[in-house]
């Protein structure tokens, strides 16, 4: 059997003088799986061909420039310190509030320009999204980030974890909670919730909607266990306040699109 070596090698493999760390590689995989799956639910709501690829050709490095733009705003006083380490995304440091941000305002203009409605391109991405969240997580495992404070291995232990994370959680000689995972199963437990609303007569913008709410309510709580979180103030955690707003704004365009009827059933408005 292969004995691991920890903690685990955040670099994947080196391509000449090109370092290829595991953060990029799991990201990868996430926007791939992704992407397959928003195109399988793009040809069952007669999507146009490629419509899906091109958003998310176009998507895609606005939402990685908005998140590591919105990290490095936040972190200023380390990074005006330390210009070059700004683009130095593979170490970490990518704010998935502002990559949603990002990924939104993009979406809006995409569906202006080709005539297509944006809660049923946002309805079908939803799933997508969080998936590729869920899976990114991992990409904080490898690098030892985006964990919690202090623990025992004897809790690790109850938590019936496997050793490759029990061991990957001890960092210079202290183990800490492994926050990345509970996220990352409170995100993959909300896809399957969103695939299976798509049952029901949900109105047309209500998964986009319930993604935000379900992730923001998770990440609010996990958030109060990380130890790197950005600060608003010494008692404000930035990640935090965004959630509680996504819930709010969220449920608030829930209950007036439906009060105004502009939210058709989806099964009537495909």
């Amino acid at each position: 059997m292969l004995d691991l070596i920890y903690p685990l090698n955040p670099i994947a493999l080196h391509l000449g003088p090109i370092a290829v760390h595991w953060y990029g590689v799991i990201i990868g995989f996430g926007v791939i799986l992704g992407l397959w799956l928003a195109n399988k639910e793009g040809n069952k709501r007669n999507i146009p061909s490629g419509t899906i690829s091109d958003l998310i050709i176009l998507a895609l490095p606005i939402a990685l420039i908005c998140a590591r733009t919105y990290y490095v705003l936040f972190e200023w006083s380390y990074y005006k310190s330390h210009p070059s380490e700004i683009i130095a995304i593979w170490q970490g440091g990518i704010a998935i509030h502002g990559g949603i941000i990002g990924a939104v305002l993009t979406t809006v203009w995409f569906c202006k320009k080709r005539k297509i409605s944006f809660w049923k391109i946002a309805d079908i991405l939803a799933p997508s999204l969080l998936l590729g969240q869920a899976i990114g997580r991992w990409g904080n495992f490898m690098n030892q980030e985006a964990h919690g404070g202090p623990v025992s291995k004897s809790f690790l232990e109850s938590l019936h974890l496997p050793n490759f994370i029990i061991n990957q959680m001890n960092i210079n000689g202290v183990y800490y909670q492994p926050t990345f995972l509970y996220e990352s199963i409170w995100n993959l437990t909300g896809v399957i919730i969103l695939i299976l609303l798509r049952k029901f007569d949900y109105r047309r913008g209500e998964i986009f909607l319930t993604y935000l709410i379900w992730y923001s309510i998770g990440r609010f709580f996990v958030e109060g266990l990380r130890t790197d979180s950005l600060m608003l103030t010494s008692h404000i955690r930035i990640a935090q306040l965004i959630s509680i707003v996504f819930v709010i704004v969220s449920s608030i365009f829930v209950w007036y699109r439906r009060k105004k009827g502009y939210a058709l059933l989806s099964s009537a408005a495909e």
